[in-house]
């Protein structure tokens, strides 16, 4: 069973998951947008950068710096807003020996970082271009570590297409392709398996057999739950998101270990136990309500 932790546990060859954000794009008093930490060894990767990301991954203890993967499931706002705000304050904090960061992501990945922050394009490029020439901030950066002349950081940006992905010492990271709001933005369901250890990121889809696929077996399956199932009948939202009963039955098909419910829209907090019911009538696994903030480690 997963441990689930009020505050960040740290330990080496075991995977954390944080919970940053947890909702939509409508935000409620506890819950917005969507994204997640994740720890694996001593590498801390980031799935979706959605609004006030930042801010709560700093809330939580971990810097941007810390940061070496960013994973995009698809590029709503809820999900890509905060992509400026993070790449800026990483940068901010740079004393210039950090790791490079690689961002994946389905398409526009590559157009997006271009267009917040490639040269002369980017709309915040005369930020890198003020914070790399200015005395006030060149004294900042030597001040905190760093020596001149304070180079413009590198990003390796990165379309990808379903499959594998990335790896590292003892993980690996592959996608496939999920239905949510195709064609017009393209949506990525990921598997981080480590040792012995899985998760799975649903990002936003419905019910489909490649999102049971990717969750085969995992330890872990971290996935939306928009909706109630009585409030999606008849209507477009059962064509590209997930209700509770449909949350349990990928689960249950999956055959995974325990299942961690977040992308609840704003008002779903009021109706938690009869959430909790709909996923149980096909789910019998451990079942997790995701709050932000919470540190579950697998």
């Amino acid at each position: 069973m997963l441990q689930i932790h009020s505050k960040l546990i740290v330990k080496n060859n075991m995977i954390n998951l944080k919970i940053l954000c947890s909702g939509t794009p409508t935000p409620s008093e506890i819950r917005w947008g969507s994204s997640y930490a994740l720890q694996v060894n001593n590498e801390w990767f980031m799935f979706d950068c959605g609004p006030a990301a930042t801010y709560k991954l700093t809330k939580a203890g971990i810097s941007p710096l810390e940061v070496t993967n960013m994973f995009f499931t698809h590029h709503h706002s809820d999900h890509d807003a905060d992509y400026a705000c993070f790449l800026l304050m990483r940068f901010d904090q740079s004393i210039g020996k950090e790791k490079i960061l690689n961002v994946y992501g389905p398409p526009p990945t590559e157009q997006l970082t271009k267009r917040l922050v490639g040269e002369d394009i980017g709309a915040y490029w005369h930020d890198y271009i003020a914070r790399t020439n200015h005395p006030l901030s060149l004294w900042a950066y030597q001040d905190r570590g760093g020596e001149l002349p304070r180079q413009i950081p590198e990003i390796n940006s990165n379309d990808i297409e379903p499959g594998f992905v990335l790896n590292g010492e003892n993980w690996k990271i592959t996608c496939k392709r999920v239905e949510h709001v195709q064609p017009y933005l393209d949506s990525l369901a990921y598997r981080v398996e480590h040792k012995n250890q899985t998760i799975v990121f649903s990002g936003d889809t419905r019910p489909c057999e490649a999102l049971v696929d990717i969750s085969a077996n995992a330890d872990a399956l971290v996935m939306e739950c928009a909706r109630l199932d009585r409030e999606m009948k008849g209507n477009a939202t059962s064509q590209s998101e997930s209700s509770a009963l449909d949350a349990g039955k990928v689960a249950k098909e999956a055959n995974v270990k325990n299942l961690i419910l977040t992308h609840q829209v704003h008002y779903l907090d009021e109706y938690k136990d009869e959430v909790i019911n709909e996923v149980e009538l096909n789910f019998k696994g451990n079942i997790i309500w995701a709050d932000e903030l919470m540190t579950i480690k697998i």
